[in-house]
């Protein structure tokens, strides 16, 4: 293999990049005119503008649970605090005199961020202060916020018709979906406070070993805290996109599963679960492919019972080229085989038993 291939192969991104290249080529040979975009009405749309515009939320989601990934913990809970902020915001909208006042409207969208910051704030303290461990920390709150929801909901699907809330999820601003242009900026700030100033190494050391960045002054409770707080803010912003989309609120189905997907754009992304070391547009890159993968499913007709093992086939399918222990075993195999035909050759000179022997 050409030595000047090998960092471009072993690069982290070069998986991923090439499977979400090969989706878009199955969805343009499905759909000839997949990859066009068009003006109509001073707002863009086509099939990469839905790939952006419906994964955004997933993007949102992805890049809070690379933080709480990268202190060394997870995150399950961030389905169940979709479902309640939506549900949250339009329980408040409807119940409004004038659903399109934009006060009343802004109220609602503050009140069900704040009470994802608490939900955020409270699985903080679980793991940071009474040490619980993540996964079961955010268990509970996985369980009891689908419930929380639908005891919001009553059990229904809360309708709407606000004009400035559906902007959230279905608006355009300079011909771009609102979503997109929320995600995006969302991402650059994160990236920007990580990047820009200490923090992002305070992180990868608490992930690292926290017991030592505690012993050098580290404070990482409160590193802990903030970025459980963060996911869970993300995850609420999420879940007005996801409600606001569609003018409802569906406590059963909103966000369910979301937390799987935001763990596999993660580790697509190259940010491992162990913690440490994070990075960001991986993430983003992760996200795009799973959102890339659900759309390439509807686009070529996989059927509804099928569509979660085809999912997980081509993520499975994906983890593992992009896996360097996998690609080693592989074309340790593939040279292996190479060699058979010069050995077979040579043995027959080798072990063929000449006369002296035979006297022997």
């Amino acid at each position: 293999m050409n030595n000047r291939l090998l960092p471009v192969l072993r690069h982290r991104l070069f998986w991923p990049a090439l499977a979400l290249v090969a989706l878009l080529i199955v969805d343009v040979v499905h759909t000839p005119g997949f990859l066009s975009v068009r003006m109509q009405d001073g707002h863009l749309y086509g099939g990469p503008i839905d790939i952006l515009r419906y994964g955004a939320p997933l993007v949102l989601i992805s890049v809070g649970m690379t933080l709480v990934i990268a202190t060394g913990g997870i995150d399950l809970s961030v389905g169940a605090v979709v479902a309640i902020a939506g549900a949250l915001a339009c329980l408040r909208i409807g119940k409004m005199a004038d659903q399109n006042a934009l006060g009343g409207v802004l109220v609602a969208i503050a009140l069900a961020i704040a009470v994802g910051a608490a939900l955020g704030l409270w699985n903080g303290i679980l793991v940071s202060r009474f040490h619980i461990q993540p996964i079961v920390a955010t268990l509970i709150l996985m369980v009891a916020g689908r419930g929380l929801a639908q005891l919001i909901t009553q059990g229904q699907i809360i309708t709407i018709n606000s004009s400035p809330y559906h902007v959230i999820g279905g608006g355009f601003l300079a011909t771009l979906p609102v979503p997109v242009l929320v995600a995006v900026a969302v991402t650059a700030l994160v990236a920007l406070l990580l990047r820009r100033t200490a923090l992002g190494l305070l992180l990868e050391s608490v992930g690292g070993n926290a017991r030592a960045s505690r012993l050098v002054g580290v404070r990482a409770g409160g590193l802990i805290v903030g970025v459980y707080v963060v996911c869970a803010v993300c995850a609420a912003v999420a879940g007005l996109m996801t409600s606001s989309n569609v003018s409802a609120a569906d406590s059963n189905n909103a966000g369910l599963w979301i937390e799987l997907d935001a763990i596999l754009a993660v580790v697509l992304g190259g940010t491992a679960l162990t913690g440490g070391r994070f990075h960001l547009g991986g993430t983003v890159l992760g996200a795009l492919v799973i959102q890339t993968l659900t759309t390439t499913i509807y686009t070529i007709g996989v059927p509804p019972e099928t569509t979660l093992l085809f999912k997980a086939l081509v993520v499975i399918a994906v983890c593992l080229v992009q896996s360097p222990a996998f690609r080693a075993k592989v074309f340790r195999a593939r040279r292996g085989r190479r060699r058979v035909p010069a050995t077979a050759a040579d043995e027959p000179a080798s072990i063929e038993p000449t006369g002296e022997a035979v006297h022997r």
